[in-house]
C-alpha cells in the first residue's frame, strides 16, 4: 500500500472511530479514485452542479461566493480533510459557490452513484459520514462564535495555533477575506503579533 493510501486509511479510520467497522475501510478506498487540479483550477463552479464528495490528498481548496463582484472566502479546505459543495453535490442543484484549488491539488473522489452505492452498502462510510458532518457542525459552530467573539487579532493567532502550514501555503488576501478582515489590516497584525 503506498503512503497516500495508507494516509487515507488512517483518515478514514480516525472519522470512523470504531474497531468493528474498520474491516469496511478498504472497499470505501477502492471506490474513489485520484485527480489533479492545477492552482486556479475549479473544483466546481457557482451555478454548475458539483460532481464529486472529495478527500483532500494534497493542497488546499478555497470555497468563495462573489458578493457584488468581490470575491470572499467561506472556507478553505486544508490537506486531509474532506470537502464538497454538499446541497449541490446530494440534490443536483446548480452550487451556491465557487471551490477552486489555490495551489496544485490532488485529491480522491467519488460520484454520486459511487456514494449512494456506500451509504446504502458499507456500515463504515455510513458512520464515516455521520461522524464528518457531525464534526463539520462542531467546526462551523466554532468559527461562527470565533467570527464574533474573538478580535482579529485573535482570529489570527487561534489560526496560527490551529493550522501553522497554512501561511506557507495560502496568499495572505485568501486569509484576510477568511478572517473578515482586509489584507493591510491582516499585514498589520501579522507584524504585530510577529514583534512579541
Amino acid at each position: 500500500m503506498d503512503l497516500s493510501t495508507q494516509t487515507f486509511k488512517t483518515y478514514l479510520s480516525q472519522i470512523i472511530n470504531d474497531p468493528s467497522l474498520e474491516h469496511h475501510i478498504d472497499a470505501i478506498i477502492e471506490c474513489f479514485s485520484v485527480i489533479h487540479l492545477s492552482k486556479n483550477d475549479f473544483l466546481v463552479e457557482e451555478g454548475n452542479i458539483c460532481k464529486y464528495f472529495c478527500f483532500l490528498e494534497e493542497g488546499v481548496l478555497q470555497h468563495s461566493l462573489n458578493v457584488q463582484g468581490e470575491e470572499k472566502t467561506t472556507y478553505l479546505a486544508l490537506q486531509n480533510t474532506t470537502t464538497a459543495a454538499l446541497k449541490s453535490f446530494k440534490q443536483k442543484l446548480p452550487s451556491r459557490k465557487n471551490i477552486k484549488a489555490i495551489c496544485d491539488c490532488t485529491l480522491r473522489i467519488i460520484n454520486l452513484e459511487q456514494f449512494n452505492s456506500l451509504m446504502k452498502n458499507n456500515k463504515g462510510f455510513r458512520r464515516y459520514y455521520h461522524n464528518l458532518i457531525e464534526n463539520q457542525i462542531f467546526l462551523i459552530d466554532d468559527y461562527r462564535i470565533n467570527l464574533l467573539t474573538l478580535a482579529p487579532e485573535e482570529g489570527y493567532k487561534n489560526l496560527l495555533e490551529t493550522h501553522p502550514n497554512l501561511f506557507q501555503q495560502v496568499p495572505l488576501h485568501y486569509l484576510a477575506s477568511f478572517l473578515g478582515i482586509s489584507t493591510r489590516h491582516l499585514s498589520r497584525i501579522r507584524k504585530k503579533v510577529n514583534e512579541h
